[in-house]
């Protein structure tokens, strides 16, 4: 007997797949999902080849660029967006951590200047594997399991 778990196609949107399962609330929450008024479906701890478990988002409507693509990058800097116009695929991108974050991340040094003064963040990823971001500000790294979106 074949079974199969079918959810409903979008129209239009983004699918983020490839998300580690411990990390689809992240992403949900960085990306403020939780209040949007479109149609929204997720699916956790699925099987994959390549994580074990993952997680998959589907946002109608929704396109993201810039910083939202950043943000997803340092939560699940393997996943993949798969852009659909009219029910089709039309673009499939793997996210990529930049070599700089500005403005995105706090700094977990609570003696830098961006935590006492309105001054942007701003930091040089030193290594992708585990997450390793150097402050421009104190030069202090804040690693993986510090690093807090805003």
């Amino acid at each position: 007997m074949d079974k199969a778990l079918q959810v409903s196609a979008i129209k239009d949107g983004t699918v983020i797949d490839h998300i580690p399962a411990d990390r689809l609330f992240d992403v949900i929450n960085i990306l403020g999902l939780y209040n949007s008024n479109d149609m929204i479906t997720f699916g956790t701890n699925l099987d994959s080849k390549h994580l074990g478990k993952k997680g998959i988002i589907k946002v109608a409507n929704r396109f993201f660029q810039g910083q939202e693509i950043d943000k997803i990058a340092l939560i699940a800097p393997h996943a993949k967006l798969n852009i659909i116009k009219n029910y089709e695929v039309i673009e499939k991108r793997v996210v990529e951590i930049p070599d700089e974050i500005i403005s995105i991340v706090k700094c977990f040094n609570p003696k830098c200047i961006t935590n006492n003064e309105p001054v942007k963040t701003r930091f040089l990823v030193v290594n992708q594997d585990p997450i390793e971001l150097k402050c421009h500000f104190c030069e202090k790294i804040t690693h993986e399991k510090e690093v807090v979106i805003t």
